[in-house]
């Protein structure tokens, strides 16, 4: 499973804080652990205001690029400053996001279609997260039908079926995995793709929900992970669930895991 490291984004108030001060070392030393812990992508989000965003993000994508060689998950709601930032790195990455919001697909598919990006689908449109799966289903068929038409292949896409917090809907595992049935049914080849965090806002002992809800997701299909690589919780429900269900030849990766250290208590 692809595991697309969170860190590095505005939104987490001390990576606010180091944007803020530009501190060039605070990014640097955070991308580099990442990396270290297994990250295979780094999510690369601003969390500025619009008129700042642009700058903010390319000053975390040189910092990073200087310092690990991974490639980047270039986070953000506008399409423009997508297609800028996918002109300064050094190789193709994820672009999160699309939705069938505000033209989204139809500005940026037509350009990933002439790279090799992978692209995020968000399951929503101008009317919000729908509620039922079948909605949520709904609105990725049409937009994997969008791809195909501008001859980007099912294995580029990453589909998110956008979990929100238990604390407000307590059938969310249910949603998530209903969606996650109806897309690979039709879709075998496209990828299933969810933030980790969102889903415990609100609850107390977040750690356990995350933890939890990844186990869940990765045995109802889940292919990618943005997570947060520094946590030995998060570590260590990755490697086993992944051993559990079959997917780790002799425990190779849980052993490597372990004898790394990742699943003992680290800062982050």
């Amino acid at each position: 499973m692809l595991v697309i490291g969170e860190k590095i984004n505005g939104f987490i108030p001390k990576t606010f804080a180091a944007i803020k001060a530009r501190d060039e070392f605070y990014i640097r030393e955070l991308a580099k652990a990442q990396v270290d812990s297994g990250a295979d992508y780094l999510d690369i989000c601003a969390g500025t205001v619009p008129a700042e965003e642009s700058d903010v993000l390319g000053w975390l994508i040189r910092i990073v690029q200087n310092s690990v060689d991974v490639p980047l998950s270039i986070d953000s709601p506008d399409p423009q400053t997508i297609i800028e930032m996918m002109g300064l790195t050094r190789r193709p990455g994820i672009v999160n996001s699309v939705s069938l919001e505000k033209g989204k697909c139809e500005t940026l598919l037509p350009v990933i279609a002439d790279s090799d990006w992978k692209v995020v689908m968000l399951t929503c449109d101008a009317d919000g997260i729908p509620e039922s799966a079948h909605d949520k289903y709904g609105i990725a068929a049409r937009m994997i039908e969008m791809a195909r038409d501008c001859g980007i292949a099912q294995e580029r896409l990453f589909i998110d079926p956008l979990a929100t917090t238990l604390a407000t809907n307590p059938f969310i595992m249910d949603d998530f995995a209903q969606t996650v049935r109806l897309v690979k049914e039709r879709y075998p080849n496209v990828n299933i793709l969810s933030g980790t965090s969102n889903i415990s806002l609100g609850m107390p002992c977040r750690k356990a929900i995350t933890a939890h809800f990844l186990t869940l997701a990765m045995a109802a299909g889940l292919d990618a992970a943005i997570m947060d690589p520094l946590s030995s919780d998060m570590q260590t429900t990755l490697y086993a669930t992944d051993a559990l269900l079959g997917n780790d030849e002799l425990y190779r990766n849980y052993l490597e895991a372990y004898r790394k250290g990742l699943f003992s208590e680290r800062n982050g």
